[in-house]
């Protein structure tokens, strides 16, 4: 049965409560022609639509969410250039624009130049093995539609792989499928970020775009 992502999330906080997450980092696997075919292509560059910002349902998000990133990111203009960003690349992916944002605080904290000890970059936190793996080593992974499309293709890849299981998805974006703290902790930052009224239902089945 699917669930809506929003259902997905309130399921995994309610299975445990709130832990330190313990930092991981994405595993490098051999991936088959077919998925490498299909993951280049979502990544090929595909830019933000220039009026996306004004769309309908996505101004009142991008002002709505504005408004909780203000202590976090204070240039309006930044704010709102990540934020369209976040929501493109998001629905884009067959993604919830509000679980990106989860993995985007608790991954990095909204720093650009972010950099683990794993050596995973910028906002989502990439793997720098993905650019050879699935795109080009000419990548900047600190550029923020390459960073985001990037992070959002790869979770869409694993939950495609795990049929929609949102929790071991987040574990193999961590590295550490298996454990509990870091699906729970991407969940309660979700509820940082609910939007009141959402702009878009995403079902746990959709695909990245071909």
């Amino acid at each position: 049965m699917r669930h809506t992502w929003r259902g997905a999330a309130l399921a995994l906080a309610l299975f445990c409560a709130p832990l330190p997450a313990l930092a991981g980092a994405q595993a490098e696997e051999a991936l088959s022609p077919s998925v490498v075919t299909v993951l280049s292509r979502a990544i090929s560059d595909r830019p933000v639509p220039p009026d996306y910002a004004n769309t309908d349902g996505v101004a009142s998000w991008i002002a709505e969410m504005s408004a909780r990133l203000a202590p976090r990111i204070p240039d309006a203009a930044e704010r709102r250039d990540l934020l369209a960003t976040v929501h493109y690349e998001a629905i884009r992916a067959g993604l919830d624009p509000q679980l990106v944002l989860g993995v985007i605080h608790h991954e990095s904290g909204f720093k650009k130049y972010a950099v683990s000890v794993a050596d995973a970059r910028g906002y989502m936190q990439v793997m720098p093995f993905w650019t050879r793996l699935i795109g080009s080593t000419e990548h900047n992974l600190f550029h923020l539609r390459t960073n985001l499309r990037y992070g959002c293709v790869i979770l869409r890849h694993y939950l495609d792989r795990e049929s929609g299981d949102l929790a071991r998805a987040l574990g193999r974006y961590n590295g550490s499928l298996g454990r509990h703290e870091y699906p729970t902790a991407v969940a309660a930052a979700m509820r940082r970020y609910e939007a009141r009224t959402p702009a878009v239902a995403v079902p746990l089945g959709a695909s990245v775009p071909r």
